[in-house]
């Protein structure tokens, strides 16, 4: 085979690879077109508690930490500014509506080494569950950028229910 031979066929392997890859985002985009939640502004009597710059890495299905969801809004990396009050945390996301996520809603808020994308130090990101719209619970992934995830992971642990102690294994992901 000739050398111009070897190089029309990598590119062939190149633009079937990056077609497979688009094909299969497109059907992702698909299967999650239902928003897991409707945009919606902090109430009234909500007064910010803490306001933090972080990076908004992903939102997974539970549990399921390389399981992406392409919802609207949250399909992509972005900064975010994260405002905790006593009742809620709202997620401003860039170009994208708040996402206000009440305290009935959140499950859980751990930290968190590794997601789709994205390995950090150990306990190096926040993962905050809380219960989407579809009724399942979802996973999203946020990185500090200038406070430690530990700190951020306390101003969050106020909205989240008491662990159970008996469920409790000391894993961190």
């Amino acid at each position: 085979m000739t050398r111009e031979a070897a190089v029309l066929v990598m590119a062939a392997v190149a633009l079937v690879l990056l077609g497979l890859a688009a094909w299969g985002w497109v059907r992702r985009t698909r299967r999650d077109r239902t928003p897991l939640i409707r945009p919606a502004e902090l109430s009234d009597s909500d007064t910010p508690r803490e306001t933090i710059d972080a990076l908004y890495v992903a939102t997974t299905v539970h549990d399921a930490p390389l399981e992406r969801i392409a919802a609207p809004g949250l399909g992509y990396r972005s900064p975010v500014t994260i405002t905790v009050t006593d009742g809620a945390v709202a997620l401003d996301l860039t170009n994208q509506p708040r996402i206000t996520i009440t305290a009935d809603r959140i499950t859980a808020v751990t930290q968190a080494t590794l997601t789709i994308d994205r390995v950090v130090e150990r306990d190096g990101l926040v993962r905050l569950s809380w219960l989407a719209d579809t009724g399942v619970v979802v996973d999203t992934y946020l990185r500090p950028r200038e406070t430690s995830a530990r700190h951020l992971a306390d101003a969050l642990a106020p909205l989240a229910p008491a662990p159970d102690p008996s469920t409790a294994t000391g894993d961190s992901e």
